[in-house]
């Protein structure tokens, strides 16, 4: 891993958060993810299961937890379970974790190996009433492929066909979309990574400058900073391809008088940053280009102005929807007539903001978390309203990550310059 060693407590915690959680007498298994073959002889580079890390910090692949509170054998309420290390094989992969080394990443004190796993495990089984397996219930999934998680569900069924079963991933949900302060010291890594890494941006871009040479300069920033990489595929677009709301080509060049749409953030030990600015390629923003930038600023003002506690991203949404169609009017997107005759199903402000204004952030981009349930103190949001002018070819989206606090919420990235002001200041730099 590039990024400094975590702290142990913040995977203690979750695991002490999940079992409370657990019923009576049962035992929960994790699995890592498989690794997925690319061609030929290749394979993907791994990426370790989103609930197996919030829970170990684990990233190795072949890794099992078990948690079993009420374990009649004390020691055994927690296990660790890796791959025993092979020299002939480190010789080509490299280092696998010892046991001393998985319980400093994860504070767990029983670690088996995993060629031990089935004989201790089914005294385990036979003894709990209940066994909670995982699958993946992010409600954007989009998975066909039988991934190992649900492989073994279906082995545990046939071995066990007379137990209870329970879903992990209903607590998981609940759980994970309520950041510990010592989360959010992480998180913050990130978005401070990814601010040094806009800045310089900044002073990078200018015209003639092609797209994916600013990708280039995102990479060498995020890795210089001990970032893993970027969080996700870096949206560069140039032009009218900020309409494009998952623009990954990232291949023209960025011409005199454009706006530059850039949605991009940094990874730091598996948690992420999601940042978005839209800045001009020359430096300084064109009278229209300055009043849509600050129209969709106000409305990102807006939206930080009500996520709070107690609303849900449904009404929330429908709030700043409220707003958009006043600021649209002002800046001549829309009539009276067209507020008027809207369907409430597909509101007229839906042809310039096609896209929601906010997503749990965390482990995962999209992290889990409820979209029907009231907002609750200790998730974390994106806010990141954009306009989007066809006739216009422009396309303007800022984004910023929000902690949600007892009374109201903290800007993770109040740091990152974001007025017309601070950008062309820097710029002219």
């Amino acid at each position: 891993m590039k990024y400094l060693p975590l702290n142990p407590e913040i995977f203690v915690q979750n695991r002490k958060r999940f079992a409370d959680k657990m019923e009576k007498n049962s035992i929960a298994i994790f699995n890592s993810n498989d690794e997925l073959p690319n061609n030929g002889d290749a394979l993907h580079k791994f990426k370790q299961n989103s609930d197996l890390f919030w829970l170990t910090g684990i990233e190795q692949e072949d890794s099992v937890l078990i948690l079993y509170p009420d374990n009649p054998d004390p020691k055994y309420k927690e296990v660790l379970v890796l791959v025993r290390p092979n020299a002939l094989k480190e010789k080509w992969d490299g280092h696998r974790l010892r046991a001393e080394e998985g319980t400093a990443i994860s504070g767990i004190q029983n670690i088996i190996w995993l060629d031990t796993l089935d004989g201790v495990l089914q005294p385990f089984i036979h003894w709990a009433d209940t066994i909670y397996l995982n699958t993946n219930e992010n409600d954007r999934k989009a998975n066909l492929v039988p991934v190992r998680d649900y492989r073994f569900a279906e082995t545990m069924r046939e071995r066990y066909p007379l137990h209870n079963y329970r879903r992990s991933a209903k607590i998981l949900k609940e759980l994970r979309a309520i950041k510990t302060p010592l989360e959010i010291d992480v998180m913050q890594k990130a978005m401070d990574i990814t601010d040094v890494t806009f800045r310089r941006l900044l002073q990078f871009i200018k015209p003639g400058v092609m797209e994916y040479e600013i990708e280039a300069e995102i990479y060498h920033s995020f890795l210089s900073q001990r970032a893993s990489g970027p969080a996700y595929g870096s949206i560069i677009a140039s032009g009218d391809r900020a309409r494009t709301l998952h623009y990954v080509e990232n291949s023209r060049e960025c011409k005199d008088g454009e706006l530059i749409l850039m949605d991009f953030g940094a990874e730091y030990g598996n948690y992420c940053a999601d940042l978005t600015r839209t800045i001009p390629v020359n430096g300084k923003f064109g009278r229209r280009q300055k009043t849509v930038y600050n129209a969709c600023l106000h409305l990102h003002h807006y939206a930080a102005s009500i996520l709070k506690p107690g609303i849900s991203i449904i009404d929330y949404t429908e709030k700043v929807g409220d707003e958009a169609t006043v600021v649209f009017q002002k800046i001549g997107l829309l009539k009276k007539s067209d507020i008027k005759n809207e369907d409430r199903e597909n509101r007229a402000y839906r042809k310039y903001l096609y896209h929601g204004i906010s997503h749990h952030l965390g482990i995962d981009v999209h992290d889990l978390g409820t979209r029907t349930e009231p907002i609750k103190a200790g998730m974390v949001f994106t806010i990141e309203p954009g306009i989007y002018i066809e006739e216009e070819q422009l396309g303007v989206r800022i984004e910023n990550n929000f902690w949600i606090t007892k009374n109201g919420n903290k800007d993770l990235m109040k740091n990152i310059p974001i007025t017309v002001e601070e950008i062309e200041v820097i710029m002219k730099k």
